[in-house]
């Protein structure tokens, strides 16, 4: 398993933007995740959801 890799808000931005990366709200409140979300990003409850059809090769950042 790999370690986990810190990356500045601009690298999560771009990578985010490209399609290299999915940005994930860590929160498992919903509505916790409104209040914070970023262009791009997805919630933690979305993630879960689409996890049987994820690109295993796609970066995921969490924030």
């Amino acid at each position: 398993m790999s370690r986990p890799v810190l990356v500045s808000a601009q690298q999560a931005r771009d990578k985010s933007l490209s399609g290299e990366a999915r940005l994930v709200c860590a929160y498992d409140d919903d509505s916790k995740c409104r209040s914070i979300m970023l262009e791009g990003s997805i919630s933690w409850t979305s993630l879960l959801e689409k996890l049987p059809n994820l690109n295993l090769d796609q970066e995921i950042i969490l924030y």
